[in-house]
């Protein structure tokens, strides 16, 4: 599966992680990415999206009332 949001492009990421001893190790941050339908354009299809857009509302999971 893509590790990138659909609606606002967040992606992996790379960085260091750092011990108390200050030895540094080369990895990765990954998005916490979801498959969702969510309803677009009248219809609903699956998405890739971030927990973060999820949570702010950026996608409409259900079908809005007419």
């Amino acid at each position: 599966m893509s590790k990138v949001c659909d609606i606002c492009g967040k992606h992996t990421v790379a960085g260091r992680s750092i011990s108390h001893s200050h030895r540094t190790v080369n990895r990765k941050f990954k998005p916490n990415i979801q498959r969702v339908t969510v309803f677009k354009d009248g219809r609903a299809q699956k998405m890739n999206v971030c927990t973060r857009c999820l949570k702010k509302g950026n996608v409409a999971r259900t079908a809005q009332q007419a």
